[in-house]
């Protein structure tokens, strides 16, 4: 890959806005797919996007934005999406130009929920792409942290080194250390799970757990994690490295998690809509948690998952936090 190759971001959430930060340390052009025109007239204006990451200063002159997602498409090479997996389907839908020669990156940390799969494998299986053309950006990573400028990490992976490290330098700067890896289902599925955890610390958290309690959680959920992916692909992945453990230790316990803060309200006594309504953000675990509980239940002999059929349970058959939690504090090792 000698010639710079031309990026567009679809999404403007916090991690698209993230993104976009990241590619203009590197990148004069970029390209930008924003849904609203609202959204996008504001961003011109203002130079920051007004709903997410709004301390962010944007510089509009690298940006090429528009609301027609396949201005974009035609006009990149590399296409990141960072749609929540809850609405990318409906997006994705809208595509009508040829995509067959471009690279995909996903920042979507779910399933796509129309299709039951994973962004990688919907891209394969929909538009007969190969997996060479495509990455996932893993972490760990906070949107905010990028906003702020602190030293963060990111994992890009990738059965294609070359798209790999592609990406990587085009998302490395000063503040953002990256990695390159190979295990893109491994990726995918942590970047998944990870969420769901979050949302059980934050329900212990809710529910008036300690510190000790919380520690048990995560030891045992990089465990659980670490079972469910080899169920769903085998192959040999040191799960302790920072694309596996190390987003989920951010995304447990930092105060920047929105699944942990959804968690925490549900431990607090939120129904699941009222969290929803009064965070007004996406928590990508609501939606990871009933996929992980169905892709395990498809398995015949299934992982052993407490974690997330604890979760599970909580969040869509409406089972009582403090019971649900006791039962799965009995069961954690």
């Amino acid at each position: 890959m000698n010639k710079r190759l031309k990026y567009g971001v679809f999404g403007n959430g916090s991690w698209a806005t993230a993104i976009i930060k990241m590619l203009s340390e590197n990148l004069d052009s970029i390209e930008w797919y924003i849904r609203t025109t609202q959204s996008l007239e504001y961003i011109i204006k203002e130079r920051h996007n007004s709903s997410y990451l709004s301390s962010v200063e944007l510089d509009t002159t690298k940006l090429n934005m528009s609301c027609d997602i396949n201005v974009i498409v035609k006009n990149s090479d590399v296409l990141i999406f960072a749609i929540p997996s809850a609405f990318i389907y409906k997006q994705l839908e809208q595509i009508s130009v040829d995509i067959s020669s471009k690279i995909i990156v996903s920042a979507v940390k779910g399933i796509v929920p129309e299709s039951g799969l994973l962004l990688a494998d919907h891209f394969s299986q929909s538009h007969n792409l190969s997996k060479s053309q495509i990455a996932v950006i893993g972490g760990p990573c906070h949107a905010e942290e990028v906003a702020l400028e602190r030293l963060s990490y990111i994992t890009i992976a990738s059965k294609n080194s070359k798209v790999a490290k592609e990406v990587a330098s085009a998302l490395s700067s000063h503040y953002i250390k990256t990695r390159v890896h190979e295990d893109i289902v491994g990726a995918e599925h942590a970047a998944m799970l990870k969420n769901i955890y979050a949302i059980a610390a934050g329900i212990s958290h809710g529910l008036g757990y300690g510190d000790n309690f919380q520690s048990v959680l995560m030891s045992n959920a990089i465990r659980e994690m670490k079972r469910f992916i080899k169920k769903v692909y085998k192959m040999k992945r040191k799960i302790n490295e920072t694309l596996y453990l190390g987003d989920l230790l951010v995304t447990g316990y930092s105060t920047f998690s929105r699944n942990r803060m959804f968690g925490n309200m549900i431990g607090k006594g939120y129904t699941v809509k009222s969290a929803q309504m009064e965070m007004n953000m996406i928590a990508e675990g609501y939606y990871a948690t009933k996929s992980a509980f169905q892709i395990n239940s498809k398995h015949d002999t299934p992982a052993r998952v407490p974690i997330i059929n604890a979760v599970y349970d909580v969040l869509y058959n409406k089972k009582n936090p403090r019971k649900a939690f006791k039962k799965l504090a009995e069961a954690l090792d």
